[in-house]
């Protein structure tokens, strides 16, 4: 993994070196239990990694041979409540679980129980990449997750494993369906497009939603982490995949948003979403409203950059004291850039970290 400390330079940015002491925000015009950041977003969404681990081995999110951090320097789950806790205190009403693959921690669901009684917290989502829903999904309806999000790349076999590496589809798409019977709010498909890998394939995994009920959104590919092969060659765009689909499908715009950067089409006669997320044709910043937390404790204001705060240290050097980490929060708003920049690194990525160290 690729760890960086940071500090301030003189132009309030974060370079190399020691420990990072961020510039603080300018809080003063901030109503009380608001977290806005220097552009005047205001965070109201986080996403928490609770592990950097994964049954799943995906070529676009991690090496074949991924070293994994030791427990020692992962967050506990009690550090994970006690940071979800301070955020909410911030106005922060959404948080995303996230990982590496989220439900191979060991008592997650107690996490997620104690995440949905935070005051303040409206909306508790997961990601997954289905390998444990067939087994978890109605507790964690029972946990109070609200939505459930899927990767699903290929509905081919062959395919589905030589993305992942050593995934087994049959189980993923029996996970779908128990989490469909289970009743969440929502359950929606992630399928990251990869010209001549899986984008024949958007139809049929359009009418496998439509078949289900559930949404699904297709993601332009990220250059996070060195994959060992460009990104260039398998980029495929949003408008792309809309032309595409627009050949087998009346796709209609529509301004729901489910809180995130998806931007959503409806099919006439269906219940189906069908989304797309563009960090590359239609960048989505300048309406950004989260932040990430690895496992790590590393709390990243971009994905696309690799300024982060080290909350770990603050949290075991003050267990009793929340204000360290709140002031450190509202820091960190101070370094939030108003924009990442994939467009010109998709072979050669500044973010040398992989997807699953920061988060899905």
């Amino acid at each position: 993994m690729h760890n960086e400390t940071l500090h301030s330079n003189d132009s309030g940015s974060a370079t190399p070196g020691s420990a990072f002491v961020p510039p603080r925000a300018d809080t003063s015009r901030h109503a009380a239990g608001t977290l806005l950041d220097k552009y005047g977003r205001r965070i109201t969404y986080i996403r928490l990694s609770i592990t950097d681990r994964c049954d799943f081995r995906c070529h676009y999110c991690m090496s074949e041979d991924m070293t994994f951090l030791p427990r020692s320097e992962v967050l506990s789950l009690e550090e994970c409540l006690e940071i979800v806790r301070a955020f909410a205190e911030l106005g922060v009403h959404k948080v995303r679980i996230t990982g590496g693959e989220p439900l191979v921690r060991k008592n997650a669901l107690w996490l997620l129980r104690q995440i949905g009684q935070v005051p303040g917290i409206r909306e508790l989502v997961l990601t997954t990449n289905g390998s444990q829903l067939e087994r978890f999904a109605p507790d964690l309806r029972a946990a109070g997750v609200k939505r459930i999000n899927v990767s699903l790349d290929t509905l081919d076999p062959l395919r589905f494993h030589e993305i992942t590496r050593t995934g087994d589809i049959a189980k993923v798409l029996r996970g779908i369906d128990t989490a469909v019977a289970a009743g969440f709010s929502r359950v929606k498909l992630n399928t990251v497009m990869m010209r001549g890998v899986n984008d024949h394939e958007f139809p049929d995994l359009v009418r496998y939603a439509m078949d289900r009920g559930v949404d699904i959104s297709f993601i332009e590919e990220m250059p996070l982490g060195d994959i060992g092969h460009g990104r260039t060659a398998t980029y495929f765009s949003s408008d792309e995949a809309l032309e595409l689909l627009g050949r087998h499908f009346t796709l209609e715009a529509s301004d729901e948003s489910s809180g995130g950067p998806a931007r959503y089409w409806r099919i006439p006669g269906s219940e189906t979403r069908v989304g797309f997320i563009s960090p590359h044709s239609h960048n989505f910043c300048d309406t950004c409203n989260r932040v990430r937390i690895t496992a790590k404790g590393e709390l990243y204001p971009c994905l696309g950059h690799n300024d982060a705060v080290q909350l770990l240290p603050l949290l075991r050097a003050h267990p009793d004291d929340r204000q360290p980490l709140t002031e450190a929060i509202r820091g960190v708003m101070g370094i939030k850039p108003k924009a990442h920049d994939f467009t010109t690194q998709m072979d050669a990525p500044r973010v040398v970290r992989f997807m699953s160290m920061t988060g899905g």
